[in-house]
């Protein structure tokens, strides 16, 4: 084989290398941009479900507020009555008195 066809085989060879690694990565790259399209997919969907959420939470701490609220309302009735019964004792023992 002459030198020149021993270069050009070994240049033919080097092209086919370089071809064949372009492929390859060709292949990796289109993988990896599906990766990424998936992980953008779930964080869209992820971000839905924490304001879901957090909107769920604010409700549920605006329900517990509410309810202390009222369980102080009755506990404050409570004493509201218990004291105008005790007035109404006080006022029946001054009444008799008389």
């Amino acid at each position: 084989m002459a030198p020149n066809e021993q270069t050009l085989t070994t240049f033919q060879t080097r092209v086919r290398q370089m071809i064949l690694r372009f492929q390859e990565l060709k292949k990796e790259n289109e993988e990896l941009y599906a990766m990424v399209d998936q992980n953008e997919k779930d964080i869209r969907r992820l971000r839905a479900d924490l304001e879901n959420r957090s909107s769920d939470y604010d409700s549920l701490k605006m329900a517990k507020m509410m309810e202390i609220t009222d369980g102080d309302l009755e506990t404050a009735k409570n004493r509201l009555a218990k004291l105008i019964r005790d007035v109404n004792k006080c006022i029946a023992v001054l009444t008799e008195q008389k």
